[in-house]
């Protein structure tokens, strides 16, 4: 396992997210904390998900200690729209309708909460990663199935790569697989690489 100069916490529930982390090596625990994923209406939507990630990494700030806590969001944007997690089975028939036979963006924003060179002062550094994933055209009976099997609830856009949907659906896909997944591993490495003991560090501070 890879050893870091603090205890890593992973703040995600996504068993996606577990699974990726423990793969790539890290040792962590996972902690959550309720966050309110509001973001305001006039925001671009390639700023969500990174925002997003900081407001959850921000509920950590008061009692951070000797920790580093990774947070991330995914979004799926399509025509400049954010498509949600799925309210039901019938919005989650709409959004798969909608994406098929068409390209779509997937952002995952990341932030990377941290202790600072000032003990007050956590330490804040974000990202976001994006890739590009065209599906083939769908046709009801195989959206029906996944919904009914998978049943892609907890899921933005309504999928996972990984899933029937993807391994059958996904024709071409521009950047990282993981992204998709939920979390730009390649990227997580490098910037947690910084922690690795005998590293040195050089983050921003929250601002």
């Amino acid at each position: 396992m890879l050893t870091l100069q603090y205890p890593l916490v992973l703040a995600s529930g996504s068993p996606r997210r577990k699974q990726l982390m423990t793969d790539a090596g890290f040792q962590f625990t996972i902690e959550t904390r309720p966050t309110d994923e509001f973001f305001p209406d006039t925001m671009p939507v390639n700023d969500v998900a990174e925002y997003l990630a900081r407001q959850k990494a921000e509920q950590f700030i008061s009692d951070l200690g000797q920790r580093i806590v990774l947070c991330a969001d995914t979004v799926v944007i399509l025509d400049n729209q954010i498509l949600n997690k799925p309210q039901d089975e019938a919005d989650a028939h709409r959004m798969l309708r909608v994406l098929s036979g068409r390209t779509h963006r997937v952002r995952t924003g990341v932030a990377i909460l941290s202790p600072g060179n000032d003990p007050t002062t956590p330490a804040l550094y974000s990202f976001t990663d994006e890739t590009t994933v065209r599906f083939v055209t769908l046709s009801d009976a195989e959206i029906t199935y996944y919904i009914r099997e998978c049943k892609p609830f907890d899921k933005a856009g309504s999928y996972g790569a990984q899933d029937f949907i993807g391994l059958i659906g996904i024709e071409q896909l521009e950047g990282s697989f993981y992204t998709v997944m939920g979390l730009p591993t390649h990227r997580v490495y490098q910037a947690l690489s910084l922690f690795l003991k005998g590293a040195a560090t050089d983050v921003e501070r929250v601002p």
